[in-house]
């Protein structure tokens, strides 16, 4: 028995991790990088779900429906940055303002053109099971594609011409533009990848969710959180604070239900940023001091 609760309680943090993390990474970008408030992220993960669920029901394999839902997502991210966004650069709370009115839009677009539910797309992979114990291999990918999403971007970032001009602009925009940088792209680009991380999110979970208009509001708190605990690190930060929140998360959950098991993520957060007011990837880079 104490074995069942041992693997119950790390299959919910597999699954906490995951979702965390998917949840936050397009967020990390666009927050974390372009200091852009974006309100209606939840709303990107629910057109990810929704395009991902689109495409499936015509036919298309899970495998290839849920970049279709990030590319969706990423043009739809592209069309506002071009339309709305880009203007509200330096300008917090307009674009608070602005997100969330775009956030209600997307919303009741969603419930007019496909109603006020859609078709689930079946969970793949089926169940691991030791005695008592069952969960659901998927569970496991998802935790493994957040990780891998994260690596990919490390390697965006780290590796390539944009991502070193995009470093720079993040740092100091005024001297990377007076050194050639067009940060004007580089913001729209961020933006682009952003919003398509965000719709990979929502493929990904978009078979162990109920896809709905609503579905966005779901992973908004937990997105945001994630991200102030990460602090100033992307990838860090967002791998250890998902893993971090988790570990709050998944036992009480397990043993409270999953309402306390929210409430007990919030304090956490809390916790930490009153501890941490850099978040935990600040404390990890002044090395502990």
């Amino acid at each position: 028995m104490a074995l069942t609760n041992v693997l119950d309680i790390t299959g919910l943090m597999l699954s906490s991790f995951g979702t965390l993390v998917l949840a936050a990474v397009g967020l990390a970008i666009i927050f974390g990088m372009m200091r852009i408030i974006n309100l209606a992220h939840g709303e990107f993960i629910m057109i990810g779900a929704y395009a991902t669920a689109f495409s499936f029901s015509a036919g298309v394999p899970l495998a290839l429906a849920i970049p279709i839902g990030g590319l969706v997502t990423g043009i739809v991210g592209l069309v506002l940055e071009r339309l709305i966004i880009r203007h509200l650069y330096d300008r917090l709370v307009d674009s608070m303002v602005a997100t969330w009115g775009i956030s209600l839009i997307f919303a009741q677009g969603m419930l007019i053109i496909a109603g006020p539910s859609f078709s689930d797309v079946p969970t793949p992979l089926g169940p691991i099971s030791y005695g008592d114990f069952s969960m659901s291999l998927y569970r496991v990918v998802l935790a493994a594609s957040a990780i891998g999403l994260l690596i990919a971007l490390y390697g965006i970032y780290t590796y390539t011409t944009y991502g070193r001009h995009a470093r720079a602009t993040m740092q100091d925009e005024e001297t990377a533009r007076s050194l050639g940088v067009n940060t004007d792209r580089i913001y729209m680009i961020t933006f682009f990848i952003g919003s398509v991380m965000a719709g990979i999110a929502g493929g990904l979970l978009s078979p162990i969710v109920s896809i709905v208009p609503t579905l966005g509001q779901s992973y908004i708190i937990e997105a945001f959180v994630t991200v102030i605990v990460a602090g100033p690190s992307v990838i860090l930060g967002t791998i250890l604070s998902g893993f971090s929140l988790s570990v709050v998360n998944a036992p009480v959950s397990q043993w409270a239900g999953s309402f306390a098991g929210r409430v007990a993520l919030l304090v956490a957060a809390i916790v930490i940023i009153r501890l941490l007011p850099e978040g935990i990837s600040g404390y990890w880079m002044e090395g502990g001091e």
